[in-house]
């Protein structure tokens, strides 16, 4: 056994326990429920299942260590639909997290992995600032004719076909002031209700501004006070899921910090992935008994910005599409299986006159994006991404709506693969519910 080996079983000694892995009882309910596992043929070794069998018997010196191994927990996608599906409660995606720490903290890396890590991680998404500059080049690119030269001179052509069709889909990023220069406070409209505090997200403020600001407006509509802490930092979700998980606890601990200073009766999100990171800081900080009790009641406030129109009966007012359109919904993964917000988002599409709402099958499957999952395994996740939008096609649907931001490019990446940008839109719900909605209050 190679010092890697020892250390890898060593680690996952340290980080996983056993009982956590005795709890799967390879009962195979988990595997209808796993994109992966469907789209290599129905391979064990890329299942929930399997890999927590792969786990154990690296920890328990039954199999040594090597690069299959590593490749069959890459691969998944850390979906978690595995979680609902199992009889057994197993907590898939807490053991993914921890194995993927320990494989970071001792697998050796190449200079372009060690400075892409400390790029993104040790600054981008730890400083707010700097990630605003870094989608400030891509407003430049976006905006300077830079962007219309590249095209011209093919010199996109140089990327992988996956780049090159993502660097179509990109918003437009807007100007840092109208986010740098917004209140902290924005008023009820008409009768308060409650006071809620936003969690603006990294990229989600800084590309998705008019998403954040649509969530203002639409919040304030339902009767809230709103307040935007302003020491907030990322959710922490990209560093966990890549295995900096010491980052992701610094992260949470600024963020629950940071919103402990209002005193808000829910802390509001328009992203699943982010949602549900947040909703997971006891886990993040289980190790440290103050962090997690404080963590606990930071969960309890969490809500999606679905659940809280609903809960606040924003459905009940009069809502009224501009047009008659026929609108299709794909679950974001983290929304619906680490929150359980399902019926919440369909419940607000299907209250809107003038709209057709027609159930996609499959909906409750990964579309692909997972994160950045669409750029390091590329292959799987456009297998996942073309399936899934052969059923887009049959709901012949005008707008695939979603709830999170890495869903939301990836439907746009969809709808450009197959040939359908010209009879279909993808849109996140609050723009949905924003752009194409009139509402009477």
């Amino acid at each position: 056994m190679t010092v890697l080996q020892q250390k890898i079983r060593q680690g996952f000694k340290e980080k996983i326990e056993e009982e956590s892995l005795l709890d799967c009882m390879r009962c195979g309910f988990c595997l209808p429920a796993c994109p992966t596992y469907i789209q290599t043929g129905y391979d064990e070794t890329h299942s929930p299942r399997g890999r927590i069998a792969l786990i154990k018997a690296v920890r328990d010196g039954m199999i040594q260590w090597d690069d299959d191994v590593e490749h069959s927990l890459n691969v998944c996608l850390g979906c978690r639909a595995c979680e609902p599906a199992c009889p057994a409660g197993v907590q898939y995606g807490h053991i993914l997290e921890n194995a993927r720490e320990v494989i970071n903290e001792v697998t050796p890396k190449g200079l372009l992995e060690k400075t892409v890590r400390n790029v993104a991680f040790g600054h981008l998404f730890n400083d707010k600032s700097k990630m605003s500059k870094a989608t400030g080049l891509l407003r430049f690119y976006q905006a300077s004719g830079l962007q219309k030269a590249a095209r011209k001179i093919g010199f996109l052509n140089l990327f992988p076909e996956t780049m090159r069709q993502m660097e179509t889909v990109l918003p437009k990023v807007p100007k840092q002031k109208e986010w740098k220069d917004r209140a902290s406070l924005f008023p009820a409209i008409g009768k308060k209700k409650a006071t809620v505090a936003f969690f603006t997200g990294c990229l989600m403020d800084t590309m998705f501004t008019g998403t954040n600001n649509s969530t203002i407006s639409l919040l304030q509509k339902a009767g809230c006070d709103v307040w935007i802490p302003e020491q907030q930092a990322c959710c922490g979700a990209l560093h966990a899921h890549s295995g900096e998980k010491n980052n992701a606890a610094l992260l949470a601990k600024q963020n629950i910090e940071a919103f402990e200073s209002i005193e808000a009766d829910y802390i509001v999100n328009n992203a699943g992935g982010c949602g549900a990171f947040l909703y997971d800081y006891p886990f993040v900080l289980m190790k440290e008994p103050e962090w997690k009790e404080r963590a606990m009641v930071f969960q309890a406030k969490i809500i999606d910005i679905s659940s809280l129109l609903t809960k606040l009966e924003f459905n009940q007012l009069k809502l009224r599409a501009n047009y008659h359109i026929t609108v299709t919904y794909q679950d974001s993964c983290h929304l619906r299986n680490v929150t359980k917000v399902i019926e919440q988002p369909r419940q607000l599409i299907c209250s809107i006159e003038n709209v057709d709402f027609i159930e996609l099958e499959g909906a409750d499957s990964c579309c692909g994006s997972a994160g950045i999952y669409n750029l390091i395994e590329s292959k799987m996740s456009m297998k996942i991404l073309d399936d899934k939008m052969e059923k887009v096609k049959k709901t012949n649907a005008a707008v695939i709506v979603t709830s999170n931001p890495g869903c939301l490019l990836q439907m746009k990446l969809g709808i450009e693969r197959a040939g359908l940008s010209d009879k279909m839109r993808a849109v996140h719900l609050v723009d949905f519910l924003s752009d194409y909605v009139s509402v009477e209050l």
